[in-house]
């Protein structure tokens, strides 16, 4: 029986949903150039055996003093830029001069070079990285700019990421995922709050990454956005059904929503609203309520009012606090 889209993503998910760590993503030359051909208007010019390296520290460096030969707390892990002053220094050499200085560069173990503001690449920089299997760039914008834009495109390429299995929303503003066993609701629920003028974010399973202040941002994967799977129904396209406000790209995860079969042991779930339960990914804790679902209740309705108490308690409106406190004070003058 052949997989579904969403069967054969899950089979991706990382063990983060159950609280395990992961580090952030592995980013190559390649992955950083296709990223940026666009944003940054990056062409490669010569080394392209060399798109597999690894850029183990996803930053960039000006290599100015690196070519001069002062290698003492040389970044070589970093992407490397040469701008307009360092492309001067180098055009001031002789040839033979400014091709040791381009060779100690790259035999540094530098995962690529950049020619920022549109200069062209030297020549001795074109087959050394060819012969080395370092990736020659260039760029049009300048080196401020370049640096500026490159930086948080790092950032994001190496966010650390993983896949839960959980239908995520956005719902009175907040980032809302729905999880629980197959088949316990989540997507008709999802598709509930969709009709009322909330918005899909992610059907089953959401990619969460976060970012380098630790908040959690979810999306779909591409195979599957702005997809839905209706048990009895198929497969639906959210913006087409309802329009295009119907779905987000990318949300902060705000609020974890469980739902589980309804038990016995539900009279041990908390009735005033004073526990503060939370679900743990990429090491980031999220607020949790649990909901049990039983016949008959109206889940579309629970989900949405919890999401308005959530973000009303942000506010400082706590509501057991302020019943708890009125209890007291009538108690007090009776």
């Amino acid at each position: 029986m052949s997989q579904t889209p969403k069967e054969s993503e899950a089979a991706t998910s990382c063990p983060a949903s159950r609280g395990g760590m992961q580090h952030g993503a592995e980013v190559t030359v390649g992955s950083f150039y296709e990223a940026g051909r666009e944003r940054l208007g990056l062409t490669l010019v010569a080394g392209s055996a060399g798109l597999p390296r690894v850029v183990q520290e996803p930053s960039l460096y000006r290599c100015g003093l690196a070519l001069t030969g002062f290698h003492e707390n040389f970044a070589y892990q970093r992407v490397q830029v040469i701008g307009s002053s360092e492309h001067a220094y180098l055009d001031s050499l002789p040839m033979e001069k400014r091709v040791d200085s381009v060779e100690r560069l790259f035999r540094a173990g530098i995962p690529c070079l950049v020619f920022s503001n549109g200069r062209k690449s030297f020549a001795e920089a074109d087959r050394m990285g060819d012969y080395l299997g370092v990736p020659v760039l260039r760029t049009p914008l300048s080196s401020i700019r370049f640096m500026a834009e490159a930086t948080m495109m790092l950032e994001l390429l190496s966010a650390p990421r993983c896949r839960v299995h959980g239908t995520m929303l956005e719902v009175a503003g907040l980032g809302v995922m729905i999880e629980g066993p197959a088949g316990v609701g989540k997507s008709e629920t999802a598709l509930g709050l969709i009709k009322r003028g909330h918005a899909l974010v992610a059907d089953d399973l959401t990619a969460l990454r976060r970012d380098p202040a630790g908040t959690l941002h979810g999306s779909a994967v591409e195979v599957t956005r702005h997809y839905m799977e209706i048990r009895g129904i198929g497969i639906i396209y959210v913006p087409r059904l309802f329009g295009v406000a119907a779905a987000r790209g990318e949300k902060t995860l705000d609020l974890v929503i469980t739902l589980r079969p309804q038990s016995v042991n539900d009279a041990d779930l908390d009735r005033t609203g004073a526990q503060n339960l939370t679900r743990e990914f990429l090491g980031v804790s999220v607020p949790q309520l649990v909901i049990p679902v039983a016949p008959g209740r109206d889940l579309v309705n629970i989900v949405e009012t919890a999401a308005m108490e959530h973000k009303l308690r942000a506010t400082g409106v706590i509501a057991y606090s302020d019943l708890a406190e009125r209890i007291k004070r009538h108690h007090t003058r009776s």
